[in-house]
């Protein structure tokens, strides 16, 4: 976990950014979402290269197979060879996906951890006035999920401020630096991201944050679902159509007892990866990126003919056949001789 919490320090320092630009964390998120996806599109891309080589030597693979499926020795070789010739790495596309799932989750724990990974403040510091704020009475109540105390401590800030305790934990320029990012949380007019919905009851209009959680990332994950299985003419097993509904399900759970921060942060995430999933499977799609590669190794043989030097050979006019002796003058002189020897015996 500390190398997510590292990656999230650094991350943090874009979000803070964003929201010193904006002064609005909604706005922000935004901003800060399509920033790092942004960053990761090269991951994407090469993903999408990998996936292309994968799903044109399919075919081929398939053959190795039939052919050499009793001499395992043999087939690894030939795959081997298969994939130089392609110039496809078989672990390509594990490097392409480890390394954004990474970020990815660096980035949660710069949204969930605003003090000490936005605001850069010192985590011992925090840690103090969390336990400060956890006296109090009635605090724990509000503050749901143990994991996003920072988030909730935003919301209760402006009334503790004053108090002899935080002012001697925290310097002035972190007290303005905290009120100037909480009173940022409110959006679309009157909206606040630091409400947990849970408190408010099941009916209040503040449950559309768990349900949106819920439809963003369904709906996101069905599409890329649908545009990879039409790119790769493969469809999903059934444990992933499992996963694709669960997991969106849990996420919708958590977003119900924490502050409506976190799930406009996955509902963001979401759509901003649906919009470039959509970019990527058209622009990017494995077959539009294999007719590429084809035309550019039909392109790469034509010019190495080019640059073969010509060399003229006159074409030499085919002569009609003759008997030997009238093609040469020595077979004729031999066979005379023998012509004479023979009359005179």
């Amino acid at each position: 976990m500390q190398i997510f919490s590292s990656i999230g320090w650094l991350l943090g320092f874009v979000l803070w950014g964003a929201f010193y630009v904006f002064k609005n964390f909604g706005i922000a998120i935004i901003v800060f979402t399509i920033i790092v996806r942004a960053a990761l599109f090269p991951f994407t891309l090469k993903q999408q290269k990998s996936m292309a080589g994968s799903a044109r030597m399919a075919k081929k693979q398939k053959e190795l197979r039939e052919k050499y499926g009793n001499n395992r020795q043999k087939l690894n070789e030939e795959m081997n060879k298969l994939y130089e010739k392609e110039g496809v790495k078989p672990t390509g596309g594990c490097l392409t996906s480890i390394v954004p799932m990474i970020i990815l989750l660096g980035v949660f724990y710069a949204v969930a951890y605003p003090l000490t990974n936005t605001l850069h403040i010192n985590s011992d510091s925090v840690k103090q006035v969390l336990d400060f704020a956890n006296s109090i009475p009635g605090y724990t109540h509000t503050v749901g999920n143990a994991t996003y105390q920072e988030v909730s401590l935003l919301r209760i800030f402006p009334e503790i401020q004053n108090t002899t305790y935080i002012q001697n934990i925290f310097t002035g320029d972190e007290i303005r630096a905290i009120n100037e990012f909480s009173s940022g949380f409110t959006i679309f007019g009157g909206v606040d991201l630091l409400v947990i919905p849970s408190q408010l009851g099941f009916w209040s209009w503040y449950l559309l944050f768990p349900v949106f959680c819920f439809l963003s990332n369904v709906g996101s994950s069905y599409i890329m679902q649908k545009i990879n299985s039409r790119n790769q003419a493969m469809q999903q097993q059934g444990c992933m159509k499992v996963v694709i509904y669960l997991l969106p399900l849990f996420s919708a759970w958590i977003a119900y007892s924490v502050p409506a921060a976190v799930s406009f942060y996955w509902i963001m995430s979401a759509l901003v990866s649906l919009g470039q999933s959509v970019i990527t499977g058209k622009v990017f799609s494995p077959a539009h990126m294999t007719a590429n590669s084809e035309a550019r190794h039909a392109a790469l043989l034509f010019q190495q003919e080019a640059q073969v030097p010509y060399v003229y050979r006159p074409r030499r006019t085919p002569q009609t056949e003759l008997p030997k002796t009238a093609a040469t003058g020595k077979n004729s002189g031999k066979s005379g001789s023998k012509n004479k020897n023979k009359k005179k015996k």
